[in-house]
């Protein structure tokens, strides 16, 4: 099993994650995350899909979402070539003796996370960074009760300017 991140630029009409999501369901693919937000235009979408599965798969994968009509462009995007983040957000119960350890976690020039939110017996916090990053710090704080935690699943973009996706609207 290989995993692949897709970048999808789309028009920004109703239903297009709709037809892409049951591309994935009809077809037996499975999407371990997906991102959405409008680019610099607004009549486009940039979506990330990551998805795994051996070569063959990956392959068709790409074919049948180049197919979808909404969709514009399809660039994989390697991790060699690319910068890739996920957001984090995570309650934590922590007591008030417990509060200054837990920044200590934070301010590190590892994690450099912010805490978003402190609550009689909770604090909430703010990751940005790879996957691992994440992964990383969620390990970390284990040894406190996880309340709650809100993750995004990647963006991404290619590195330099030589593999820009640019797309004229046809309005």
């Amino acid at each position: 099993m290989h995993k692949k991140v897709f970048q999808l630029i789309v028009e920004n009409s109703s239903g297009v994650l709709s037809r892409i999501s049951g591309l994935f369901s009809r077809r037996g693919y499975n999407i371990e995350s997906i991102t959405a937000g409008v680019t610099s235009d607004p009549g486009f979408t940039r979506i990330t899909i990551v998805t795994s599965g051996d070569e063959d798969i990956l392959e068709q994968i790409e074919k049948q979402v180049a197919k979808l009509i909404d969709v514009r462009s399809v660039t994989e995007l390697r991790p060699e070539d690319s910068v890739y983040r996920e957001l984090l957000m995570i309650k934590l119960r922590v007591k008030r003796d417990e509060r200054a350890a837990v920044v200590a976690l934070t301010e590190t020039d590892v994690f450099r996370a912010n805490i978003i939110d402190v609550g009689p017996d909770s604090m909430i916090i703010e990751l940005t960074g790879t996957q691992s990053k994440v992964d990383d710090f969620i390990a970390l704080v284990d040894c406190y009760e996880i309340l709650e935690i809100a993750r995004t699943g990647i963006a991404g973009l290619t590195r330099g300017t030589e593999k820009i996706v640019r797309i004229e609207s046809d309005k």
